[in-house]
């Protein structure tokens, strides 16, 4: 078992009720492919993204809360936890990115659903550093696009980025890069 379904897996054990997860990141990327790269399952956390229309739901949510808090206490000492949980105006990501999510497959879990962005909208996500884990990640996610160099220049375009001039700048030195990847 990797890292990810191993802080997954403890948190549906903590739900009482059905709860649904959006990943993003490494955790997304160990669990939302057939063939991931090993290095994805080695992450020590879970990222997930929070519509912001479903916020009120989920802050009233106490059973969620709850079940993150104790996950998060029970894997402390093995350095595993669940961070990271933004709304999605707080991630960059495509204007309809939530009706493309795609289900992961992970058996036995009672309570939780999880699920990940499009690989264009992972795309996205990985595009607010400039980092070069960040870009190894990237060029997974664009292998996994059979028609990338023709389907991703207009994801890019349509992307919603948060205004935050750090998020801005590392969003348009990205660009530039997989544009130039995608041009050879």
């Amino acid at each position: 078992m990797n890292h990810p379904e191993i802080i997954l897996r403890t948190l549906d054990r903590h739900l009482t009720q059905p709860t649904r997860m959006i990943l993003y990141g490494r955790a997304a990327l160990a669990l939302g492919f057939p063939v991931p790269e090993p290095a994805f399952a080695a992450t020590f956390d879970v990222d997930a993204i929070l519509p912001r229309v479903e916020m009120d739901a989920i802050e009233m949510d106490d059973q969620f809360w709850i079940a993150l808090e104790s996950t998060n206490r029970e894997l402390e000492p093995g350095g595993l936890y669940i961070t990271h949980l933004f709304r999605d105006d707080q991630v960059v990501l495509s204007p309809s990115w939530l009706e493309h999510v795609v289900p992961i497959p992970l058996t036995g879990l009672r309570h939780l659903s999880i699920l990940r962005p499009s690989v264009g909208d992972l795309v996205l996500t990985k595009m607010m550093r400039v980092d070069p884990q960040d870009r190894a990640d990237i060029l997974f996610l664009l292998s996994q696009i059979p028609s990338a160099s023709s389907s991703i220049p207009a994801t890019l375009d349509a992307a919603i980025i948060p205004v935050i001039p750090e998020i801005q700048a590392a969003f348009d030195e990205n660009k530039r890069w997989i544009l130039s990847l995608l041009a050879k």
